[in-house]
């Protein structure tokens, strides 16, 4: 998907944006903690889906798409469930129900004429 955004020189410009599918959000839903004290959070799939579109796009946090929310809502979301292993447990989770890989690199493998 793709939305307009203001660049910082004031003009407008395209920025690809990235949305967990459905058949991710089924799979990561239910991994999720459900133990939140007070304010109920925000909409998950919206904030985990900022999350991702910044560390895979390696912009700022405050670059984030307005899409996603605040910024400081997915950094804060980033941190406390670094900081709680939240992140940990759900790549395990995930990497464990697609079973043991078919074939496992032992070392590196270089592209043809590649000093080694």
């Amino acid at each position: 998907m793709r939305i307009c955004s203001k660049l910082p020189n004031g003009g407008l410009g395209m920025m690809q944006v990235f949305w967990l599918g459905d058949g991710q959000w089924v799979r990561l839903a239910p991994l999720l903690p459900n133990d939140t004290c007070g304010v109920p959070r925000v909409d998950d799939r919206r904030v985990i889906s900022g999350i991702i579109h910044v560390l895979q796009s390696g912009c700022r946090w405050r670059d984030a798409p307005a899409v996603y929310g605040p910024d400081k809502t997915l950094y804060n979301r980033f941190v406390r469930w670094a900081r709680k292993g939240v992140w940990e447990r759900l790549f395990r989770a995930l990497a464990e129900a697609a079973g043991t890989p078919a074939a496992v690199a032992t070392r590196p493998r270089y592209p043809a004429g590649y000093p080694q």
